[in-house]
């Protein structure tokens, strides 16, 4: 239902990027892990990865998203034996309770085969090697909303929408005279958003829920 409060307002993610090496019988893994606030920034984040690794005989990873009632989670075993690699860093990521995380591992092949119990391993292992200790925050659970009306009250949206400690991620000015908001805001103030943005425009102004910030 629109406007519920979230039954787990904050969750635990990264502070920032961590780093991690190991070696298992010549294979060499390079991990990393990333706070993300979605996928437009995981991919950005792998697509560095591959840069930085480009004779990488595998490039795996996991994601976990908060989306405010449950978790998105994403896997890629990047040519390893299905449930291998993915699976075992998403693991990793569960294990460590953090959340708007992207945990990536490359590997370089050192010539002797790992058999699927030891490829998971390795891949848990260095997912855990770059998320043990990392320092993390804890961070509010934000809404995103599609808000559409004229456009001459655009400001009066704006400095509400800043009133409650979100900001406008996007606009779009259309044809008829209307205004198309992407608005971020914290999801415990969503409902008080609303009404207010009700009140204050007299109800000129739809909104609709999106997937995630």
């Amino acid at each position: 239902m629109a406007g519920e409060a979230s039954l787990t307002p904050s969750y635990d993610t990264l502070e920032s990027a961590r780093r991690f090496s190991s070696r298992v019988k010549g294979s060499r893994f390079e991990a990393m892990a990333w706070p993300v606030g979605d996928d437009t920034q995981a991919r950005s984040r792998l697509s560095e990865m591959g840069k930085d690794h480009p004779a990488a005989t595998h490039l795996c990873w996991a994601l976990r998203l908060r989306d405010g009632r449950s978790d998105v989670e994403r896997t890629h075993d990047a040519g390893e034996p299905a449930g291998t690699a993915g699976l075992p860093i998403l693991q990793a990521i569960r294990g460590a309770g953090l959340a708007n995380v992207l945990v990536a591992v490359a590997r370089y092949f050192g010539g002797t085969k790992l058999g699927k119990g030891g490829l998971a391993r390795a891949y848990r292992q260095a997912a855990r090697g770059a998320l043990e200790g990392a320092p993390t925050v804890t961070a509010i659970e934000r809404v995103r909303l599609r808000v559409t009306g004229p456009i001459e009250r655009d400001g009066e949206v704006r400095h509400l929408v800043a009133g409650r400690g979100g900001h406008v991620a996007q606009s779009v000015y259309l044809e008829d005279g209307q205004v198309a908001l992407l608005v971020v805001l914290p999801r415990d103030d969503e409902v008080d958003f609303r009404d207010r943005l009700n009140e204050i425009t007299r109800g000129a102004f739809q909104v609709e829920i999106q997937d995630r910030p």
